[in-house]
């Protein structure tokens, strides 16, 4: 029995540990301004329309050519 509260508290100690060392990390995290984030979130969905776009005209493009294939 003592050596499984021995493991407990040394999974115990090694997660408060972790989460000593989260702490620690996200202190040192440089966080965006509110004007950066909404640039930066502008460009992802600018990017992510385009690319969209992008595929469905490939995928409009194949779709023609197989049909002029195979007709």
């Amino acid at each position: 029995m003592a050596a499984q509260d021995a493991v407990v508290q040394t999974n115990s100690s090694k997660f408060k540990n972790f989460l000593r060392e989260v702490k620690a990390e996200m202190k040192k995290v440089a966080w965006p301004k509110n004007k950066e984030l909404i640039a930066y979130t502008g460009v992802v969905f600018i990017s992510v329309v385009a690319v969209a776009v992008l595929i469905w005209v490939i995928d409009t493009a194949f779709t023609q050519a197989f049909r002029a294939i195979i007709k």
